[in-house]
């Protein structure tokens, strides 16, 4: 009985050694699992870091291009102000030659439409991003 006793503990220890090498190698896969998928995640932050400046690049292009769009849009409100205006002084320059004179002239009234350029009947024009150069 004894050898019998022997043997099932070898048995036993057999499959105890077993299983702690099986548990071992499992957990060695596990951290090279693991490894792998940190150094997947590394490569994708750089990945997303890269597309991040692009896109900030674009950004920064499409802003610039904004700012000296609306620069000029403003410089050309104000020159079409300042045009209103001096059409309206040279129609009352000839409502009083008219006057003066006698003569009958065709004083075309200046329109609204000078003051609200944006509601001039002009088909709008899209601007799409393929338009602009952003890189």
């Amino acid at each position: 009985m004894t050898s019998l006793k022997q043997n099932q503990h070898l048995n036993y220890d057999e499959k105890k050694m077993k299983k702690l090498i099986s548990n071992r190698e499992s957990a060695r896969r596990s951290r090279k699992k693991k490894q792998q998928q940190l150094d997947e995640l590394r490569v994708q932050i750089n990945q997303l870091k890269d597309e991040n400046k692009v896109m900030m690049r674009k950004i920064d292009g499409a802003t610039g291009a904004f700012v000296a769009v609306n620069s000029e849009n403003n410089v050309m409100r104000a020159q079409v102000t300042e045009l209103a205006d001096r059409l309206r002084l040279l129609n009352d320059v000839l409502y009083v030659a008219q006057e003066v004179s006698g003569l009958v002239m065709d004083i075309p009234e200046v329109s609204d439409a000078l003051m609200e350029p944006w509601q001039l009947p002009c088909p709008v024009q899209p601007v799409t991003a393929l338009d602009i150069d952003m890189c």
